[in-house]
């Protein structure tokens, strides 16, 4: 299958996924025609080469009225740099300083002035407007971007995922988040080059390492934040992530929503065959390449994972009732449902009922057998699995066309017809069902 593997031994931000996934696109000319298209005032995208330790890359550039958001924050902050006390102010990879959520007063001819969560707009001497905006505003600009609509799709579920970390962070209702440098112009254009890059991949799966957040404090509008700030500790509940040596933010509210919902798993590389690398690379120096990695290519069909098996001992359910309940069960989504007789106290005759599932789904099945069974408790068992990649392909028989399942991987491919159209199949024409069923599976062997 077609796999998407992302290295953030760096972290993540927009412009650094965008500059990696740029890297792997075929047609990268048609896509920055796309992107300098999206109708966003001012704003322009470019793909700039780049190194950070001699490592080369794509820096991809999103400037509004001629200035990239790093280059006006680096004018705009340049003094409460110098007096930092030491600590490093962001690790911006190009992501709108997102979590500056206001700026404070500096003293040098352009003062910002204005509440968290009413609507406003300002203009700086140098020409760069900043766009500020509530949730609706945002997603108003979002409905009219000229990309496909599954793109579209994405990018506002992305923005989604930004407002209500935000919303937590600041302890406010979704309706009533500001987005500031977050909600940008060119941070708009970063999450729509994502999306779109991700969907001419059309990856099958994506896989993300664990996230390097950074260590240290980050200077915002509200003073000084831990790493990773509020919103981006929010957006990675229940991600995989680590700090280190490096001080600052490696992680930004941007990157984390994007990996966030897209990632299919976290975890290490897996088997693959690597075709290409895509690096998309950040403005700030660290003593570690500033770097985000994509690796592309086809990875290998089997598979490894986890399954969950809740068990129980059954000894006062009539088999009906038994049958009935294994049936709902399938029905909900467990991936198989069985029974086998046991003796139980006192010599009563009954069943152990096991039910598999997928982990994310333990507790929700847990529900289940409560409801639909009589049993009063459950043992958990949360097992790792291999298992080879299922599939299922169509076969042309003398009794028509019929649906052939079947699953390959670890030097093994098992071939088997699908009952029901078989049935059916025997059914309509007189024969044995012994008959159809071994067309089927001469023709899915001989299609293999």
């Amino acid at each position: 299958m077609k796999t998407l593997y992302l290295e953030c031994a760096m972290g993540a931000s927009g412009d650094m996924l965008l500059g990696a996934l740029y890297e792997l696109l075929p047609d990268q000319k048609g896509f920055l025609d796309a992107m300098n298209h999206l109708g966003l005032p001012q704003v322009a995208v470019a793909a700039r080469a780049a190194q950070s330790l001699g490592i080369s890359g794509t820096h991809m550039a999103v400037t509004v009225a001629g200035l990239e958001e790093d280059a006006l924050l680096e004018h705009g902050h340049k003094h409460e740099q110098e007096q930092d006390d030491g600590h490093t102010h962001g690790h911006e990879h190009h992501h709108g300083h997102e979590h500056h959520h206001g700026h404070e007063p500096h003293g040098h001819g352009h003062p910002h002035s204005h509440a968290h969560h009413s609507p406003h707009s300002h203009n700086h001497a140098h020409g760069h407007d900043h766009f500020h905006a509530h949730v609706s505003d945002v997603q108003s600009i979002l409905s009219g971007l000229p990309l496909p609509a599954p793109v579209v799709d994405q990018v506002q579920a992305v923005y989604a995922r930004i407002a209500q970390a935000e919303a937590r962070a600041h302890g406010c209702p979704v309706d009533q988040v500001h987005f500031h440098e977050v909600g940008a112009l060119d941070a708009i254009a970063d999450v729509a080059g994502v999306c779109y890059a991700l969907y001419l991949l059309a990856p099958d799966e994506i896989v993300v390492s664990p996230i390097h957040v950074g260590t240290g404090q980050v200077r915002c509008a509200h003073g000084i934040v831990p790493v990773p700030a509020p919103a981006t500790a929010n957006l990675l509940a229940g991600v995989p992530i680590y700090g280190g040596a490096i001080q600052g933010e490696l992680c930004t509210p941007t990157g984390a929503a994007l990996l966030t919902h897209f990632a299919t798993r976290f975890g290490p590389i897996p088997l693959m065959e690597v075709n290409q690398v895509g690096i998309g690379l950040g403005t700030r120096q660290f003593a570690a390449a500033n770097c985000l990695r994509a690796f592309w290519g086809q990875s290998q069909t089997e598979g490894r994972g986890e399954i969950s098996q809740l068990t129980c001992n059954l000894d006062d359910m009539t088999p009906e009732a038994l049958s009935f309940a294994c049936q709902r069960l399938l029905e909900l989504g467990a991936l198989d449902v069985y029974t086998l007789p046991g003796q139980m106290k006192k010599g009563r005759a009954g069943w152990q009922l096991t039910v598999l599932c997928d982990p994310a789904r333990e507790e929700e099945f847990a529900r289940h057998i409560f409801t639909h069974t009589s049993t009063n408790g459950l043992r958990v068992l949360r097992c790792g699995k291999y298992y080879l990649a299922p599939s299922k392909k169509t076969v042309d028989t003398p009794y028509g066309p019929l649906t052939v399942k079947m699953a390959q991987g670890m030097g093994a491919t098992h071939i088997k017809p699908e009952y029901e159209d078989v049935a059916s199949a025997a059914q309509e024409r007189g024969l044995p069902f012994s008959t159809v069923w071994s067309a089927a599976d001469k023709a899915g062997r001989r299609d293999g």
